[in-house]
């Protein structure tokens, strides 16, 4: 019925280079639908009930996470908010940054994805942080709403997560090693420093005196590899030195730029204290600030720094697919499969092979939704090409025997799947209809019911909390 409502609560949990924080959140739905319509029910409000004090990532060694620690933390965190796992019906558990290469990453997100519910669970690679980041401060918003093609950066204790937004639009992202916490310092001396600080610095060696020139000159190298990626200063070595895997593609020059991460606390307001947070960080943003003001950079303040990434869990929707559905060789559930996004007109192989990068982990991608508006009324030849497309593109999932999985908004899904099945014999095809998915949800798609003829769906968008509300 419309205008039923409903409350869910809902946690985000962020595992950082950095830091580990919670949030909890009363997520307030409303069914949008008409009476006699498949229910579409929506966020329309989000009050965070609860936010952790922000604690440090518990690592047992710089190559291995603290996983018992880490636990501790989320538990002690729902004992001060008075909730017990059973008491969330959703959420999200993100890791980031460096930690995501720590070698039991993945084993620590599957212990934490145990505390509650039928979490979105997912090792942000950098470029999906950069996406994550980006909207969780608002960028999207300050582009659009300024009329400006912002570059925006997510500064951390091991990455700099960049994305691109022309007038809210994301254009593309990218990722260098520049952090906070690339240098720790305790007592005066060097107790970590990352391997390409070290190459490029050798005075900063761990046991040596912190000496605040060479932090300084380490700090301004990296504030030269940021300009560089802005297009704010030619491309040079500092540049190369510092790049993960690639720059965002300044495919429009950037005319404003916005900063969030730990590091951002420090770009607008530091401390006193150089070591006050036992790095280098105060250091990196107080150089940032000056740098950038230096080459005549419009900044722009974002809405959260520390707390941009992903701090909202996910909202459900729950949506039957039925008038026309496809699907061959899947085994059911489905679970948390990340959306990309097609566009009409975009070169179908070209854009799923971006969107397929945005998910990749260590270069192994899992299976995920490409979600599309389809075509009204297709002719023959029409549904052959995009059949033909569509296959093309999932090729790096169905040679490995993953799944095509395809949610349409138009009644066309079973024609679809149809020739999917003639363009990928023997490969496992879904096809799902009247779905409409955005870029950054996740989907879940249960077991067919009622004679194999309807297909539950749950969409879990995630939500960000900025000061601005909820997006």
């Amino acid at each position: 019925m419309k205008g039923v409502k409903g409350e869910l609560l809902s946690v985000g949990i962020d595992l950082g280079t950095s830091t580990t924080q919670v949030i909890l959140s009363r997520l307030r739905l409303e069914n949008s639908a008409g009476a006699f319509a498949v229910p579409r029910v929506e966020i329309v409000d989000k009050e965070v009930v609860y936010r952790s004090p922000v604690h440090f990532t518990p690592l047992v060694s710089d190559t291995r996470l603290d996983g018992a620690k880490i636990r501790e933390i989320v538990e002690q965190e729902y004992r001060a908010a008075g909730v017990t796992p059973d008491m969330l019906q959703t959420g999200a558990v993100i890791i980031t940054g460096e930690t995501a290469r720590k070698e039991n990453a993945r084993e620590v997100l599957e212990a934490l994805a145990g505390l509650a519910g039928d979490f979105v669970v997912a090792t942000a690679g950098p470029d999906l942080e950069s996406v994550l980041a980006a909207r969780g401060a608002g960028a999207d918003k300050l582009s659009e709403r300024e009329r400006c093609c912002l570059l925006h950066y997510d500064i951390g204790g091991g990455t700099s997560n960049l994305a691109l937004l022309d007038r809210g639009k994301l254009l593309s992202t990218g990722c260098l090693d520049v952090g906070g916490r690339l240098v720790k310092v305790k007592d005066g001396k060097v107790a970590y420093v990352s391997e390409k600080v070290r190459r490029a610095f050798p005075e900063l060696a761990v046991g040596g005196q912190a000496s605040p020139e060479a932090l300084q000159k380490a700090a301004d190298a990296m504030a030269e590899a940021l300009l560089e990626a802005g297009g704010l200063k030619p491309p040079g070595r500092w540049l190369e030195h510092f790049i993960t895997h690639k720059t965002a593609e300044l495919t429009a020059k950037p005319t404003c730029f916005s900063f969030s991460g730990g590091v951002a606390d420090c770009v607008w307001s530091p401390p006193s204290n150089d070591f006050a947070y036992g790095d280098m960080g105060p250091i990196l943003g107080k150089t940032i600030r000056r740098r950038f003001e230096e080459a005549g950079a419009r900044l722009l303040r974002g809405a959260e720094t520390i707390r941009a990434t992903v701090v909202g869990a996910g909202s459900h929707a729950t949506e039957l697919s039925g008038s026309t559905i496809f699907y061959r060789g899947v085994e059911f559930p489905l679970k948390n499969l990340p959306v990309v996004r097609l566009e009409e007109g975009e070169a179908l192989p070209n854009a799923m092979a971006r969107g397929l990068e945005l998910f990749s982990d260590n270069g192994r991608t899992e299976a995920v939704c490409f979600s599309l508006g389809g075509l009204d009324d297709p002719d023959y030849e029409e549904l052959c090409a995009l059949a033909r497309g569509l296959a093309a593109g999932a090729k790096p999932l169905t040679d490995r025997g993953e799944p095509l999985v395809v949610a349409v908004e138009k009644d066309m899904a079973k024609a679809l799947g149809q020739r999917l099945a003639a363009e990928i014999p023997g490969g496992k095809i879904l096809c799902v209809d009247v779905i409409h998915a955005a870029q950054g949800s996740y989907m879940d798609v249960m077991a067919p019911a009622y004679g194999g003829t309807v297909l539950p769906v749950v969409i879990k968008t995630l939500a960000f909390e900025t000061k601005e509300g909820v997006r």
